[in-house]
């Protein structure tokens, strides 16, 4: 498709899949039988998306490439280990049969939840699953970006077709498009050269989510102080962040802005344009989907 993009779209995305196992018990009750925190647990189901190939620490995987803070997934992998449901070998991260059990009857219990829903009347959700699902088959296979880290993830998140007009494709194509988004997104920023850590700092000065420094570095608790200092100070050395308020200057507005615009480009140029032109009536459709997973 062609601009202009639907990009109201975008943060619904993440919305639903905040809320779209919010009235769902079954992970609390293997969490209690496990004996493992609950980041644990969601550590051992990400790893279940790796597949055969398991996790690596490189950037994108198990290392976030906006943290200073390294291995900070060490603690999980090792209860996680400690349990039986992960193993390490030649540095890669697997999950043991225990472990792909685990994933396993999580991922039926997820689905039996989902059949219990009906946010939308069978026909809307039929159109709105079916919409957003080749949205996420057009991208998935779409020659850019030619880097990804993430986008396999949803093709083994899937395990396999679920049945069409059901809320569980729902699940798998947004799921699937974050995933998309997410290597996008990687993509457009690293073609500038700036480094992880120092985005994220622009991003949330860009985003006014903090009114001193003081705030700001509450918000990234996988930054080192020092090294929060020190982007903060290179992006005022650059003219991006100002220096009497913290707020992005001019120039990095249009820095960010352009990210977020080449992101939109990679993400939403593979859309079918029948799809593309469906965009106010998916986020519509989305937003009242939302509404009722509260």
């Amino acid at each position: 498709m062609r601009p202009p993009y639907p990009v109201e779209i975008v943060p619904l995305l993440p919305e639903f899949l905040q809320r779209r196992r919010a009235k769902m018990t079954y992970q609390l009750r293997r969490i209690e039988e496990l004996g493992l925190d609950r980041p644990t647990y969601f550590w051992v189901l990400n790893l279940s998306y790796r597949g055969e190939a398991g996790a690596t620490t490189a950037e994108g995987d198990l290392e976030s490439p906006y943290s200073t803070i390294r291995e900070r997934w060490r603690p999980m992998a090792a209860a996680a280990r400690g349990a039986g449901l992960v193993e390490e070998k030649d540095g890669r991260w697997h999950l043991t049969a225990k472990g792909r059990d685990l994933a396993r009857r999580q991922h039926d219990a997820a689905r039996e939840h989902y059949a219990t829903l009906a946010p939308l009347p069978p026909h809307e959700l039929t159109r709105l699953a079916g919409l957003l699902d080749r949205a996420f088959a057009a991208t998935a296979r779409a020659p850019e970006p030619s880097r990804r880290i993430h986008t396999p993830w949803a093709l083994a998140y899937r395990d396999g077709e679920p049945a069409p007009g059901s809320f569980a494709q729902l699940d798998a194509a947004i799921f699937g498009l974050w995933q998309v988004r997410d290597d996008c997104h990687m993509s457009a920023w690293r073609a500038t050269g700036i480094a992880g850590p120092d985005l994220e700092v622009l991003t949330r000065v860009w985003r006014g989510e903090a009114k001193d420094e003081s705030g700001l570095f509450d918000k990234l608790p996988h930054q080192a102080p020092a090294d929060f200092l020190a982007s903060l100070e290179r992006l005022r050395r650059e003219g991006r962040v100002a220096r009497d308020a913290l707020r992005a200057t001019a120039d990095g507005t249009r820095f960010r802005q352009g990210i977020e615009d080449e992101t939109d480009r990679l993400f939403f140029t593979p859309w079918p344009d029948d799809v593309g032109r469906e965009g106010p009536w998916i986020h519509e459709a989305l937003g009242r989907v939302n509404a009722s997973l509260t």
